[in-house]
């Protein structure tokens, strides 16, 4: 089929991570982002390497790559001089003696019951029966004298072995091994294992980059602490979707549009220096947007942004419908998107698409998704008047969604990139790409609502009490950096880290979590962490943290589906 006939479909990926480390004294205090880039970000990247003709995007945000980067530094400095490391999950593992305390053993134990249990925990037997067992103990906390050090010993192996990306578990040997060994780990056996790991986390940038310098994958990148740039250039920015919406006690962030900028230049730098090459796109974090927002992306010279298909259906007006899980014989809208004069070329992910490989496909057989995903595709083909305008977007989280398949979507991946690779009617690309080799002509429209890809709305960082309360907590400690930083009294390498440590309080992960909907566990992790990263910064301003940072301000009490770490696109029940 000649290329005009084919209609473009561009997967997005996003990889993303908050600021884990308490960055005055360097201290990780959550795993994620090893355990993400061991497992999804490796596999994501080996799939691609498996199928030439496959094309993709992949969106990075630089405050991932930086601690990336720290790990791999980490681990060297452990494997090579013997230097601790400041994980306290990855130190456990590294470091011959268990902890000896009740409340660490119960708390390593607790941690390596966080996976899943049908895909992670289940799937290995000897796995199976030592969380059983951890589970128990837990629940019996008088018990605990009688677990060995070994049983700890086996528990953590087996957990980074669960986080195992499944490229590697079924090609290296080394994995197959400890896997059939299954327990009376030792000291060897650990070392190993914290070897494999330090090749897969050297191996993540060097692998996109190679990928994005043959032309296979298109890198971009999000502001460099992922904060909410809506928000931060305009506190009311939420009022254009939600009107009704509660609106914090702060008549804005203030310096706000510095911030904003600053996040993308600084975001820039960091990408720059990781990858070698300078982004075209910019997915905002969470797909947020707005008229200030794309005025700054094109000031800062960005050529494409993206959002969710319910900003651009808010955008278009309460009349505007469209085409739905996809209906042939209806004017198709995947199309590229220009507002108010602006440049920059907005594209909109499929909401129904985008869902069901995030939320759906992962309890069907592979083949079968695929199958099912092809033929949506197809009912949108068949609405386009014409293909070469149009593309069919899937922006997804790049980590979570793969937790929830068998074998961390190894199927479902291979299968999708197969079949789309070779289907006559369609051609996997890149934003990019589609630009430059179909030339589409642009839909024009006015001002763009402001809004993200959960619900098409700004309602989960901005709103309620908690996350109002939040916003008005930073405000105070921005307020405070901007008096220090304007009396110059600060040493130029305080200034610095104080800078750096503003930027982690900026990010958007700790308002995604506040709120008694989401599950407890998660809110006060990531609660307790934007306290910790707000009482920081004070502290390197020389300034007295207020007293309520002493004090919890939100609890969760909920159970979304997928623990909260994934939301739909459109509107919730």
């Amino acid at each position: 089929m000649a290329e005009a006939q084919r209609m473009e479909v561009v997967l997005c990926w996003h990889m993303h991570q908050p600021e884990y480390r308490d960055l005055r004294s360097g201290q990780y205090q959550f795993p994620w982002t090893y355990l993400h880039a061991v497992k999804d970000y490796v596999d994501m990247a080996a799939h691609l390497e498996a199928h030439p003709e496959a094309r993709a995007v992949v969106n990075f945000a630089p405050v991932l790559l930086e601690q990336i980067a720290d790990y791999v530094a980490q681990l060297e400095d452990c494997l090579g001089r013997g230097s601790a490391i400041r994980d306290p999950l990855l130190a456990a593992l590294a470091e011959p003696p268990m902890p000896v305390s009740p409340d660490a053993r119960s708390a390593l134990m607790k941690q390596c019951l966080r996976a899943n249990r049908q895909r992670i925990i289940e799937r290995f037997p000897a796995y199976k029966r030592l969380a059983a067992t951890a589970q128990w103990v837990q629940e019996h906390p008088g018990t605990m004298m009688y677990l060995s050090d070994q049983f700890l010993v086996d528990l953590i192996v087996w957990y980074h072995l669960g986080w195992m990306a499944e490229t590697v578990r079924r090609a290296d040997p080394r994995v197959q091994q400890l896997q059939d060994k299954a327990h009376g780990f030792t000291v060897r056996d650990r070392r190993e294992l914290l070897g494999i790991l330090l090749e897969m986390l050297r191996s993540v940038v060097p692998r996109y980059r190679r990928l994005a310098e043959s032309g296979r994958v298109e890198l971009a990148m999000s502001p460099y602490a992922h904060p909410i740039l809506p928000l931060l250039l305009d506190i009311r920015a939420g009022a254009e979707t939600q009107p009704e919406a509660q609106l914090p006690l702060i008549d804005g962030y203030p310096g706000g549009r510095e911030r904003a900028r600053w996040h993308l230049r600084h975001g820039r730098d960091v990408f720059e220096r990781h990858f070698g090459m300078t982004p075209s796109g910019c997915w905002p974090s969470e797909g947020a947007l707005s008229n200030a927002t794309l005025e700054l992306l094109a000031e800062e010279g960005f050529r494409w942004s993206a959002s969710g298909e319910s900003v651009l259906r808010n955008s278009m007006g309460a009349g505007a419908a469209l085409v739905d899980a996809h209906t042939p014989g209806h004017a198709c809208q995947h199309r590229v998107y220009r507002f108010d004069g602006n440049t920059v070329d907005c594209f909109f992910r499929d909401d129904g698409l985008s869902d069901l490989i995030g939320f759906t496909y992962s309890e069907w057989h592979a083949e079968d998704a695929v199958a099912n995903l092809l033929h949506h595709m197809e009912n949108i083909k068949a609405a386009c008047a014409d293909c070469r305008d149009c593309a069919i977007v899937i922006i997804l989280d790049g980590e979570n969604a793969w937790e929830y398949y068998p074998e961390n979507g190894f199927y479902f991946l291979d299968a999708l990139y197969r079949e789309l690779s070779r289907h006559p009617g369609f051609a996997l690309g890149t934003f990019s790409s589609f630009l430059d080799d179909r030339q589409p002509r642009r839909a024009q429209l006015g001002a763009l609502k402001a809004g993200s890809w959960v619900y098409g709305t700004l309602s989960t960082w901005v709103g309620n009490a908690d996350k109002n309360r939040g916003w008005e907590m930073l405000a105070d400690a921005k307020r405070a950096y901007d008096r220090v930083v304007g009396a110059g009294t600060l040493e130029p390498g305080i200034a610095e880290r104080a800078l750096m440590q503003l930027a982690a309080c900026e990010g958007s992960d700790w308002f995604w979590w506040f709120g008694d909907y989401n599950p407890a566990q998660s809110v006060s992790d990531f609660e307790r962490l934007f306290r910790l990263h707000l009482s920081n910064l004070y502290q390197l301003l020389g300034v007295e943290p207020p007293a309520y940072l002493s004090e919890s301000f939100t609890r969760g009490t909920g159970a979304p589906e997928r623990g909260g770490v994934m939301r739909t696109g459109g509107e919730p029940a």
